[in-house]
Parts: structure tokens; sequence; C-alpha cells
């Protein structure tokens, strides 16, 4: 079909018996028409054919095969009701100039913009009357041949008309076939654009878990530095023990210098307090990482989900191929593309499925680096912990070591320091007489085990023990 703003008309090359000629009726039609005349076209629109701005009528010379084989042609008026549901009444007028000069059999032809017929004449002719036309004298046997031609061509008129009925019965059949095929091909291109949106969903958790593994490097790499931080205070405590014996050795000529160890002990008593503010930072961000972790998972659990609904429209999507299969066989190969592009789809879903399974691991990994985290957290917090430094008694000396009485309140102290149990989750502190049944039911009051792997979560990281159950339903 041409372009609309185009001087010609639109055409195609549509076989005849996809044409509808019975939408537009021509009227008034002559046998033949005297040349240098102007001709009126009369035409009468049906309710089957609404009217377009790009119609046209054409004249053609019988015998034609397409549309673009008009001789000349003329717009179609657009009638004032255009969705009226009753017949209109139309004409147009060629001019004696474009008409044909020769004596050959030509009709007339309504054509829409699509190019498709709607309507064709009985044939006529352009030439000037004759005697011959007037008066024709025929026998009584020709008279009987021309009934039976004119009987037989009414048989043959009927048969046309049961068979075009037949066919656009045909046409309608395959329209509607047409309208389910183009629905089934809008399913797949949604099927596509929520395939595309589940890729780009992955890539973003693939960015997300790669985010999270350089993190707990992150980590690691800190940890490892705190413990050679450790490493070293506790190779300058014992540097510190040596130098107070010597000093206790020499305390007459040395207590200068024992008051400026006693600042190095305060030095080192802050630092030990800067470090443990740094180690509770540490776990603010580790539970952080905890909280995204599960944010994480729900995520993927809202994919599961997605996909599952994806698999149920999947399969309404294949009984309904299996049905148009079985009504129109003549769409068999291009329902079996589609089915090639569902297969396709399933082996998407299956990569993506693949890809979660991993996931999973690698979440299941940082959970284990998580509490191994916690492990290495609290082993720093108890080597903190400074251990008493053995003292002379006073009478090594001659007067007396001024520091004794110190010493052994410190000595007292950690003692009761030391008889005396504190819950690692809450922090509550037991008396020494409390039984051991007691204080391990307490501290298991804090922890959820899990019944499959007997796995220890604490109670305040409740989202985390769900997570690791399911998992474990899961598999």
């Amino acid at each position: 079909m041409m372009d609309e703003t185009s001087d010609e008309p639109p055409t195609s090359a549509v076989l005849l018996d996809n044409c509808h000629f019975s939408q537009v009726i021509f009227n008034n039609v002559e046998k033949f028409y005297v040349p240098g005349g102007d001709v009126i076209c009369y035409y009468t629109l049906t309710h089957n054919i609404v009217p377009r701005g790009k119609d046209w009528v054409g004249i053609f010379r019988v015998g034609w095969k397409t549309t673009r084989e008009y001789y000349t042609f003329m717009w179609a008026p657009l009638p004032s009701d255009v969705h009226g549901d009753t017949a209109v009444q139309q004409q147009i007028q060629f001019k004696a100039y474009y008409l044909p000069k020769d004596d050959e059999y030509y009709q007339f032809c309504y054509i829409d913009q699509d190019g498709m017929v709607r309507g064709a004449s009985v044939p006529f002719q352009f030439r000037a009357e004759t005697e011959d036309d007037i008066l024709v004298v025929t026998t009584q046997g020709e008279v009987e041949e021309i009934e039976l031609q004119n009987k037989n061509l009414l048989k043959e008129n009927e048969e046309l008309q049961a068979t075009c009925a037949s066919l656009q019965k045909q046409n309608t059949e395959l329209q509607e076939e047409l309208k389910k095929t183009q629905k089934l091909q809008n399913g797949l291109e949604s099927l596509r654009s929520s395939t595309e949106k589940l890729e780009l969903e992955l890539n973003s958790l693939k960015k997300e878990n790669k985010h999270l593994k350089e993190l707990d490097e992150c980590r690691e790499a800190e940890l490892h530095q705190f413990k050679e931080q450790i490493q070293n205070v506790t190779s300058e405590k014992v540097n510190l023990e040596t130098r107070l014996k010597t000093a206790l050795d020499h305390m007459d000529q040395l207590q200068s210098q024992v008051l400026n160890y006693e600042k190095d002990m305060d030095n080192l008593v802050r630092m030990d307090h800067d470090k443990t503010e740094q180690l509770e930072s540490l776990k603010e961000e580790n539970r952080q990482l905890c909280m995204t972790v599960t944010q994480q998972k729900e995520q993927k659990k809202e994919l599961e989900h997605r996909l599952e609904n994806l698999k149920g429209t999947e399969a309404n999507l294949s009984l309904r191929l299996q049905n148009e299969q079985q009504q129109n066989r003549d769409l068999m190969k291009e329902l079996e593309e589609q089915r090639h592009l569902f297969q396709m789809l399933q082996a998407k879903k299956n990569e993506s499925d693949e890809e979660k399974q991993k996931l999973r691991e690698e979440n299941d990994t940082l959970l284990r680096h998580l509490s191994q985290t916690r492990d290495v957290s609290s082993f720093s917090a108890a080597s903190q912990a400074q251990a008493p430094v053995s003292a002379p008694e006073g009478g090594c000396l001659v007067f007396g070591n001024p520091y004794y009485a110190a010493e052994a309140n410190l000595e007292s102290k950690a003692a009761r320091t030391d008889s005396i149990r504190k819950c690692p989750m809450c922090d509550d502190i037991f008396p020494e007489d409390i039984e051991a049944s007691d204080y391990e039911a307490h501290v298991h009051s804090h922890l959820l085990e899990c019944p499959l792997c007997n796995e220890t979560f604490e109670k305040s990281n409740q989202q985390v023990f769900d997570d690791h159950i399911f998992c474990h339903d899961l598999e």
C-alpha cells in the first residue's frame, strides 16, 4: 500500500478470492457509454463497510488480476454519517478526457485505503450506439439456446455466490484465529519483558553479593591487624613485667623511672579502652551486615515467588498453545516456533535457579564468616584482661616495699573478680556459689539451636535463625 500523502491510490497484490465484492453495490450501470462524454458512477455503501479518507473508485479492464491494473480512478467522497448502520447512496463523475478510448469491456471497482476490493460492477463498453444495438432478430433455436445459456449462467452465478459466502466465512474464521495468535504473541512479549526484568534483578544481586564479599575481606584484614596489635600489646606487657621486676630490685635508685613506667601503664590502659571501643563499633557493623543479608534473603524470596507465578503463566500458555494447534493446523509451524521460545525461557529460568543456589551458598559462607568474626571479637576482649604482677614480699628490702600493700589489694580484687561469673550474652553477674547447671541454663536461654544441624544462634538474631531453617527446607 502506498503512503497516504502520495497522489497514487493505495493498491495491493491481494488475490481476488480474499476480496469482499458485496460490501459496495454499483447501481444503474449501462451496458455501454458513449465516448466523449462524462460518466457518472452510482453506488451504494452497505452497513458492512466503514468508508475512509483514502478509499477510491477505479475503472478496470475486465480480466484484471491486481488493483494496480486500474485505467483511471477518482477518490471516493466520505458520507456525512460515516459510522451509520444504514446503506448510503453515493456517486462519482469521471471526466471524458480520462476515460478509455477503445471498445474493450470495463467495470467499476471500489477499493479501500488498504488496497482491498470491496465491490465491483457488471462489465460495460465505451462505444457509440449502432443499429445492431437497437434491433436484433433471432430464430427460435437461438432463443432457446440463449435461454439455456442464461440458465447455465444463473446456475454458475448461484454456485459462485455460494463459494463467495463460504470464502467469506473462512476469511472470518481466519481473522479470528489471527487475533488469537496476536494475543499469544503479546503474551510472549510480556514474558520476554518479565524475563529481562528478572535478569536485571539478578545482576543487581550479583553486584550486592560482590560488595558484601569485599566488605567481608576488609573485616578480615582489620581483624588480622587487631590480632597483631593484641600480640604486640602482650609482648609489651611481658617486657613491662621484666622491667618492673628490675625496678623493684633497684627501688631506691630508680624511683623516678618507676613513675615513668606508671605513666606508660596509664597510656596502655587508655589504648586498651580505645581498642575496646573499636571492637564495639565492629560489633555494630557486623550487626548491620546481618541485617543487610536478611534483606537480601527477603528479596530472594520475592524472586522465587515471581518465578513460581511465571511457571504457572507458562503452564497456562502451553495449554492454550496446544488447544490452538488442534483448532488450526495451518498455524502449526508458527506455534512450533513459539514452543521453542518457551523452551529457551525455561532454560533461562533454570540458569537463574542455579545462580540463586550459588547465592544461597555464598550467603551461608557469609554467615559462617560472621560467626567467626563474633568469636574473634570475644577472644580479643578476653585477652585484654591484665594478669596480676607478682611482687616480692615486703621483708626483702631493708626499709620495706612501699608498693607491696597496693599490689596485695590488686591481687585480692582480681581474686574476687575471678570468683564472679558473668553471662557473655547479657553481662549479668552471678555469685561464685551458683550451680553450673543454672549458669548453663541461663546462657542457653539466650540461644536458639537448629533442630537439624545443632548450630546455635543468638535470640537477637531471630531473622538469621529463620533464614537458616528456610535454607534447610529448600534442601
